[in-house]
């Protein structure tokens, strides 16, 4: 009982020193983050300044923070902010699901067997490079509605992510695993859920968050199309009508959202790391 008694002071002494360790590094990062947004509006609002004090872009004066922060502002009161970002979330989310049925699926399958590696390694690359923004005239002659063709947009930008680290993820599984799996008798259907997928499924996450990112950049140009909704849209809009504050308040939409999705993909891979400490 002595020696425990002796112990428990040190024991608490130290969980204390790891949450005052763990403290300062939450409000270090915090502190960093608030000067590189206090840096970020510093630049802003000097470039705003200038603008308005030269009589040559003086019309592009409302492109400044106070101007575009208040229409924002206004924005998000009315509801706009809403009504066009809902539709290009529902774009997004559906390129996303064709690009992760497609990537998952065929990075699985190039991953694991390399003849089919060998045979697609050139013609894959040589697509990746293709700007998704190139299949624009061909998905508007293939797709019967404007939403389908920026849909398409959206899954060709983001597949190759997907694919790539998935078929990356897959290489680097130990071979052992899939000796040990089949002298057990496991079926090909068993490997894919009880080794395949587990092991590789940071590796899909990340191409999905990677794909997201292409994806969410794809989308305002692609919403240049023919359609009457969307930030896309919006954007062109507010700058046919000479709008710059709601020109910029919804570039300011398009941040907060783009950032946002990104950090839900970031928490997801991190909660399933195995390097959670990293």
């Amino acid at each position: 009982m002595s020696v425990d008694a002796t112990m428990m002071p040190a024991g608490l002494e130290q969980a204390g020193q790891t949450d005052r360790s763990a403290q300062i590094k939450a409000a270090r990062s915090l502190g960093y983050a608030l000067l590189g947004m206090s840096l970020l509006l510093a630049c802003w609002w000097g470039g705003g300044y200038m603008i308005r004090n030269n009589p040559a872009m003086s019309a592009f004066a409302d492109f400044a923070p106070g101007p575009a922060l208040t229409r924002l502002a206004e924005m998000v009161a009315s509801g706009e902010a809403l009504a066009m970002t809902l539709p290009s979330l529902e774009r997004i989310m559906h390129g996303m699901l064709i690009a992760i049925a497609l990537g998952v699926p065929v990075g699985i399958l190039i991953g694991r067997f390399g003849f089919l590696r060998e045979i697609t390694n050139i013609p894959f690359q040589f697509l990746r490079m293709i700007s998704p923004l190139s299949w624009m005239p061909i998905a508007v002659m293939a797709f019967a509605t404007w939403d389908g063709a920026i849909v398409f947009l959206i899954a060709v930008a983001a597949v190759w992510p997907i694919l790539f680290s998935t078929a990356a993820g897959l290489r680097r599984v130990e071979p052992d695993w899939f000796k040990v799996a089949r002298n057990l008798g496991a079926r090909p259907w068993h490997m894919l859920f009880t080794i395949i997928l587990p092991a590789i499924s940071q590796d899909i996450l990340t191409g999905i968050r990677l794909a997201l990112g292409v994806a969410w950049i794809v989308l305002v140009p692609a919403e240049y199309l023919g359609i009457t909704s969307g930030l896309g849209y919006a954007i062109n809009d507010a700058r046919d009508t000479l709008e710059y504050d709601r020109l910029a308040a919804t570039v300011v939409i398009i941040g907060v959202i783009g950032f946002t999705l990104d950090f839900i993909c970031q928490q997801v891979i991190s909660k399933l790391s195995w390097h959670r400490n990293d």
